[in-house]
């Protein structure tokens, strides 16, 4: 398990140095305005579908995790008795 963790450890630090590497920003990126997948849903007014799809997933998993805890907190109570 020790392994496990110091290798869950290392991995994450390897992503971190990684996410410090800077890709330079030039004149032309300013003025980019060509996401065309985002325009045609925002157009469109998918992206709020899309949002509202998300946010529903997080509830749900929320749910889950709160009911899960109640649970394993109800079969703790009765072990211990």
């Amino acid at each position: 398990m020790k392994k496990f963790v110091l290798f869950l450890l290392m991995s994450m630090s390897l992503v971190a140095v990684q996410a410090q590497e800077k890709i330079a920003v030039t004149a032309a990126d300013y003025s980019n305005n060509e996401v065309e997948m985002a325009d045609l849903m925002r157009s469109e007014g998918k992206i709020y579908v899309l949002v509202g799809v998300i946010v529903l997933i997080f509830i749900g998993l929320l749910a889950y995790v709160i009911q899960t805890d109640r649970r394993v907190s109800k079969l703790e109570k009765s072990r211990t008795n």
